[in-house]
Order: C-alpha cells, then sequence, then structure tokens
C-alpha cells in the first residue's frame, strides 16, 4: 500500500510537469507557480544554502535508489501461507534452496529414477530428471504426482507451475 500511494504522488506530479512541458512548448502562458519557481531560481546563487542542500539531497536521493537497486531484497524467498494466532498475524518464508532440496529427495524416491535436479523459481518448479528402467511416461506421471504433492506440502502461499522434463541416460 505504501508503494502505491508513492507511486500515485508521483505519477501525478509527473503528469503536472508533463503538462507544463507541453504548455511551455506551444507558446501557452505560464503557470503562477511556474513563474515564481523560475524567478526565484534564477535569482538564487548557487553557493546558496538551500540550494546546496537541496543538490546535497538529490545526491542522496540518487545513491539510496542505486542501493536498492542492485541489492536483491527478498527474491530468494518463497512466502508461505501466513496464519494467525492469538490474533497475531504470522508471515513466514522458505529460501529456494530448501525447497529444492527437499524436493530433490522426495523425487529421488520414485522408482526408476536414475538423478533428478529441481530448479525452484518465484512462480515455477522445474524437473528434470534420468530415468533407466521404467517407462518414462509411467516416470513421468509418477514425478508429476509426487512433485505436486510436495509442492503442497511446502505451505506456499501461491500455487507454483510445475515441468517435469524426463529422458533417458546417454548411452556410452
Amino acid at each position: 500500500m505504501p508503494a502505491a500511494i508513492v507511486a500515485l504522488v508521483l505519477a501525478v506530479a509527473a503528469a503536472v510537469l508533463l503538462y507544463e512541458a507541453v504548455a511551455a512548448s506551444i507558446d501557452k502562458a505560464p503557470s503562477a507557480w511556474r513563474r515564481e519557481i523560475t524567478a526565484d531560481l534564477a535569482a538564487r546563487p548557487l553557493d546558496d544554502p538551500w540550494a546546496i542542500a537541496g543538490a546535497a539531497l538529490a545526491v542522496l536521493l540518487g545513491l539510496w535508489l542505486v542501493v536498492l537497486a542492485v541489492t536483491p531484497g527478498l527474491r530468494g524467498l518463497l512466502p508461505m501461507r501466513g496464519g494467525s494466532s492469538d490474533g497475531i498475524r504470522v508471515r513466514a518464508g522458505l529460501e529456494r534452496s530448501a525447497a529444492e532440496a527437499v524436493l530433490h529427495d522426495r523425487l529421488l524416491d520414485v522408482p526408476g529414477v536414475r538423478s533428478v535436479r529441481v530448479d525452484t523459481g518465484r512462480h515455477r518448479v522445474r524437473v528434470r530428471a534420468r530415468a533407466h528402467f521404467r517407462p518414462l511416461e509411467e516416470v513421468r506421471g509418477d514425478l508429476d504426482r509426487v512433485l505436486q504433492e510436495g509442492v503442497r506440502q511446502l505451505g506456499l502461499a501461491r500455487r507454483m507451475r510445475r515441468s517435469v522434463r524426463v529422458r533417458r541416460p546417454k548411452k556410452g
């Protein structure tokens, strides 16, 4: 919600500035607030404390946005279903690597699976398996069933799309 409010305020401010820029380009008389701001900025020297403070604030805000852009955030966590206990809302997340390890161990227990690789994204689980003695369709069906049950038991907040590929190992 706070991000939506900030986005709305910034969108309105950008729309007002865009309107003023278009109005200035078609030689329309400037608004009173724009005349005041331009007159004040033209009269203010560059070494004015308010100008320096505004520039420093702009630089700090820019650096903060760069730091936020390069930090990973919580993309490595899969949100889990929340619950409430005694009126307290509980939020939890599961690391992708932990989900991959749990699903990997479950899928290796499927008969006929020689090796398996699990990749967990934010919305999808991809499974690549090698089967050796059972028909591929049977192995794929069992893998899909075990994967569906495993993802359900992880308790994730969102439904994960599943992708299962099964192949035979290369000969030689």
